[in-house]
């Protein structure tokens, strides 16, 4: 045993008031935010829910967007906790589905497009899926020098 693995075990030792625990670590729970979109109609289902996740252990901070209906609970919650909290007060949850339309390769596409996705945003897509059409483009210069904008009429086809 090294000294940095004495000195654990001495802390151990002191911080656990002498036994014994070597298989029983706890798990420090990382600090996260998680966002969910809940269906909050007025001000009262607003506060219904903040009070709701505001009350759970771990939780630091929540932030409500009535127009998005978007909440970002900020803390050392477990996601599933977080989510399981906010359906408990009768509303319509699940986490976050949507990314901004930048980060997405293909935005308008039929799995990324939804019309009910707040303003700059589209619902997330798995980049794997393939999604059947494709556009191709073609950079070969040969295909592009067989026709001449100086004259339309004209074509080196022919």
């Amino acid at each position: 045993m090294g000294v940095g693995g004495t000195l654990e075990y001495i802390s151990e030792l002191i911080g656990n008031g002498g036994s014994h625990s070597y298989g029983k670590r706890k798990k420090k729970k990382q600090f996260q935010t998680v966002e969910l979109k809940v269906r909050m109609d007025c001000d009262g289902c607003v506060l219904k829910v903040k009070n709701s996740l505001s009350s759970l252990k771990g939780v630091k901070t929540v932030e409500i967007n009535k127009k998005q209906q978007k909440v970002t609970v900020s803390g050392y919650a477990d996601a599933s906790k977080v989510l399981k909290k906010a359906k408990g007060t009768g509303k319509k949850a699940e986490i976050w589905p949507y990314v901004p339309y930048n980060l997405v390769a293909q935005p308008y596409i039929a799995q990324a497009y939804d019309k009910k996705a707040p303003p700059g945003y589209v619902r997330k897509v798995d980049p794997n899926v393939n999604t059947g059409t494709m556009a191709v483009y073609y950079d070969d210069p040969s295909y592009t020098a067989m026709f001449s904008d100086d004259n339309p009429n004209a074509c080196s086809i022919m």
